[in-house]
C-alpha cells in the first residue's frame, strides 16, 4: 500500500479523549513563552512538552524553504503566524545541500536553511527541525542525494551498508556545527530534532534510529528527539525509538500510541489539511481538517499540520511513489501547493480562515493582521518558435553492451538519455523497465511512446512496432528515456532512472547500444547550437523573449504543449504534461524582469509553435 492510501485510511481514525495530564489549559497558555534569544529547556515531560518546566502546546505548520523562494520565506513564516501557530517545521532536504559527495551549498537559491530558521526565531515562532537524513516529504528520492544510486549494490536506509553511512555521517558533519547554536539551550528557536522519517514503513531495524541518534549526540546534539510515523506501521515494526517524541502521521489514536511510548509525549506529527497530486490524477487533491482541528485544540494537543505552506517542486526536486515491486509508478506534479491553507503562491485560502478562527479562539493573544499577498501579473498569449533540436546537440556517445541505468552509465541523476543502435527493419519492439517515459523512432520518424505511468489515457502496451521498409534493409533504432523524480517512499529505494532491463526485437535481446547523457543542466542547456535547417522531428527546443512592465507571481498555462520542461530566463520551473491536472507551473516574481525574459521549453512530442500564457491562478 501506498504512502497516500495508508495515510488516508488512518486519518480517519477518532479523535480519542486525551489525559488530564496531557492538557495545556488557557491559563498556562496565556503564559507562553516565544524564541527571545535567550536559552531555555525544552524537555519531553510527563506525556507533554514542558519550556521552562511549563506545559507548551506546539501548534505548528510545516513548509519547506527548498520549495520556497528565499524572497519570500518571511512572508510565508508571517502568514503562518498570522493563521495562529507558534511553530514552523521545517524539513532539510540532503541532496538540495550536496550535490556530489563532498560538495555543499548552504547558500545559494533556497539553500540557507539557517537563515529561515533564523527568521522564524525574528518573527517569534519556534521551529520542528527534521533533517533527515531520510524525509520522504514527496521530494526527489525523499531527499537522499542521487549519487548514492551510483553505487550498483548499495541499501539506503541501513546501518550495515558502509558506502551509505559514511555519506550519512559526512552529512551530519556538514549540518550539526549549524545546528547545535540554533537548539534552544543555545538561544535558538529549535525545540526539537526529528531522527530520520517514518523509517517503519520501510525497515524494522531500531538499531538503526539508535545509531542515527547517537551520531547526533556525537557531534554536538543533545537534543531532545522525536520520530514521526504511522501508529499501524510502528506498532507492526516496533520501531518506536525509546524517549523520543512520538509524532503520530494521519492519526489520532492517542491512547494506543502512549502504551508504545510510554512517558514520552506523543503528539501530531502530520496531520493533512491537503494531500499531494500526481501527474494523470483527475483532480487537485484537496483534504478538510476543520473538525480535527477543533478537536485538537479543544484538547490542547500538540500538532504539525503537513503542511502549512506546499511551494513548488522548482527544477527536477519533485518526487515520486511506487509500490515495493516498482509497481504502480505515481510522480509528483511539480505545484506542491498540497492543497494547503496558505496556497503556493502566498494567499490565504478558505481552509486559512477557517482554521485561523479556530486558532484565535485558543490563542493566548490577538493574532496578527493577515499580510497581503504577493503582487500577482497576467500576460498575453505569446508564441515560441522552434529553437534548437535536441537532435543536433547530441554528445559523444558511449558503448555499451546493454541498456544500464543513468547513474550508473553516466553518473547522471536526471534528465534524459538516448539509446541507439541499428536493427533490421520491421518486427515488435519491446522494452523492459522504461523508467520513466520513451519516444521511439527509426530512421529519424517518431514511431510510438512508451509510459512507466499507467493512467487513463495513456497506452499500456509496452511494445512498438516498427515499420518494414525495404527487404533485407536496416533502421537506425533510437530510444530517447525521459525520467521523472526518484522514488522516494516506501521499499522501490533503487529507482534508478533510463532503461533498466533488456531490449528485445521479437523475442531476440538486442545487445551492442550507443548511448548519449542528456542530463538537461544548466551547462547542457547554455550550449544549445540554434536550428541550422528546417528538419522538424520531435525533441525540439522553443524560446521566445516575453517582455514585462513590472515583474510579479504569474503562472505560465501549458496547456497548448505536451509533455517536457520550461525554464525561464535559464531557471527551470519544472515539469509540465497534458495528462494534468496541472496545466499551470507558478514562475514567482523574483524570476522574472523588467523588460525582456528569455522563454525555454523542451518538448518530447511538438514540432510546431505553439503559445503560452500569464495567469493569475493555479486552477480555475
Amino acid at each position: 500500500m501506498q504512502r497516500r492510501d495508508f495515510l488516508r485510511l488512518t486519518a480517519l481514525t477518532p479523535l480519542l479523549a486525551l489525559s488530564p495530564r496531557g492538557h495545556a489549559g488557557a491559563a498556562q497558555r496565556s503564559t507562553e513563552l516565544l524564541p527571545d534569544g535567550h536559552a531555555h529547556r525544552f524537555e519531553l515531560g510527563a506525556q507533554q512538552f514542558l519550556l521552562d518546566g511549563k506545559p507548551l502546546q506546539i501548534r505548528s505548520g510545516e513548509m519547506h524553504p527548498a520549495r520556497i523562494p528565499a524572497e519570500y520565506w518571511q512572508h510565508r513564516i508571517r502568514m503562518a503566524k498570522a493563521m495562529g501557530l507558534n511553530t514552523i517545521a521545517v524539513y532539510v532536504m540532503w541532496n538540495a545541500l550536496e550535490s556530489e559527495p563532498g560538495v555543499f551549498d548552504l547558500k545559494s537559491g533556497s539553500r540557507d536553511f539557517v537563515r529561515f530558521i533564523k527568521l522564524c526565531q525574528q518573527e517569534g515562532m519556534w521551529v520542528y527541525l527534521r533533517p533527515g537524513p531520510y524525509v520522504c516529504a514527496e521530494w526527489d528520492f525523499g531527499g537522499l542525494p542521487p549519487y548514492l544510486l551510483r553505487e550498483a549494490d548499495i541499501h539506503v536506509r541501513s546501518k550495515d551498508d558502509l558506502p551509505y553511512m559514511h555519506a550519512v555521517a559526512r552529512y551530519l558533519d556538514t549540518l550539526a556545527p549549524l545546528i547545535k547554536p540554533l537548539m534552544v539551550s543555545q538561544g535558538g528557536p529549535v525545540l526539537m530534532l526529528q531522527i530520520e522519517n517514518e523509517y517503519a514503513s520501510f525497515g524494522h531495524d531500531l538499531d538503526y534510529l539508535k545509531q542515527l541518534q547517537a551520531m547526533w549526540r556525537q557531534r554536538g546534539i543533545d537534543g531532545p528527539f522525536s520520530i514521526s510515523d504511522g501508529l499501524s506501521q510502528i506498532q507492526k515494526q516496533q520501531t518506536y525509538l525509546p524517549g523520543a517524541a512520538l509524532g503520530l502521521d494521519g492519526d489520532t489514536d492517542f491512547a494506543a500510541a502512549q502504551k508504545i511510548a510510554g512517558e514520552a509525549p506523543v503528539w501530531v506529527g502530520e496531520g493533512y489539511p491537503g494531500w499531494l497530486t500526481h501527474w494523470g490524477d483527475a483532480e487537485f487533491q484537496r483534504g478538510d481538517y476543520v473538525e480535527t482541528l477543533r478537536k485538537l485544540l479543544e484538547q490542547g494537543r500538540s500538532f504539525n499540520l503537513y503542511v502549512v505552506h506546499g511551494g513548488t517542486n522548482f527544477g527536477f526536486t519533485a518526487g515520486a511513489n511506487a509500490n515495493g515491486d516498482y509497481s504502480n509508478f505515481e510522480p509528483a506534479i511539480t505545484s506542491y501547493d498540497y492543497g494547503a491553507p496558505i496556497n503556493e503562491r502566498g494567499e490565504a485560502t478558505a481552509d486559512y480562515h477557517r482554521f485561523r478562527a479556530l486558532l484565535a479562539a485558543h490563542a493566548p493573544h490577538r493574532l496578527p493582521e493577515i499580510p497581503a499577498p504577493p503582487p500577482a501579473i497576467r500576460f498575453a498569449p505569446l508564441t515560441l518558435m522552434p529553437y534548437a533540436s535536441l537532435w543536433d546537440n547530441l554528445p559523444s556517445a558511449k558503448a555499451v553492451s546493454k541498456p544500464m541505468p543513468n547513474e550508473l552509465l553516466f553518473a547522471q541523476d536526471h534528465g534524459m538519455v538516448l539509446y541507439r543502435k541499428t536493427v533490421r527493419a520491421g518486427g515488435s519492439l519491446s522494452v523492459d523497465g522504461v523508467r520513466d517515459y520513451a519516444t521511439v523512432f527509426g530512421n529519424g520518424r517518431y514511431l510510438d511512446y512508451l509510459s512507466r505511468v499507467q493512467k487513463p489515457g495513456l497506452r499500456k502496451e509496452q511494445r512498438v512496432e516498427l515499420p518494414a521498409t525495404q527487404k533485407g534493409s536496416d533502421m537506425v533504432l533510437d530510444i530517447l528515456v525521459d525520467s521523472f523524480g526518484h522514488v522516494g517512499y516506501g521499499h522501490a529505494m533503487q529507482d534508478r532512472k533510463g532503461i533498466t532491463g533488456a531490449i528485445h526485437l521479437d523475442g531476440n535481446e538486442l545487445t551492442d547500444w550507443q548511448a548519449y547523457s542528456l542530463p538537461l543542466d544548466d551547462a547542457f542547456v547554455g550550449s544549445l547550437k540554434p536550428l541550422t535547417g528546417s528538419a522538424m522531428r520531435p525533441g525540439l527546443f522553443f524560446k521566445a523573449a516575453l517582455a514585462i512592465d513590472r515583474p510579479g507571481d504569474s503562472y505560465i498555462d501549458m496547456s497548448a504543449w505536451d509533455k517536457g520542461y520550461l525554464w525561464v530566463n535559464g531557471r527551470l520551473l519544472g515539469r509540465y504534461w497534458h495528462i494534468g491536472p496541472q496545466q499551470r507551473l507558478f514562475c514567482p516574481a523574483s524570476w522574472l524582469r523588467q523588460g525582456d525574459n528569455e522563454i525555454l521549453v523542451f518538448d518530447l512530442h511538438r514540432t510546431e509553435a505553439a503559445s503560452i500564457h500569464g495567469v493569475e491562478r493555479l486552477q480555475g
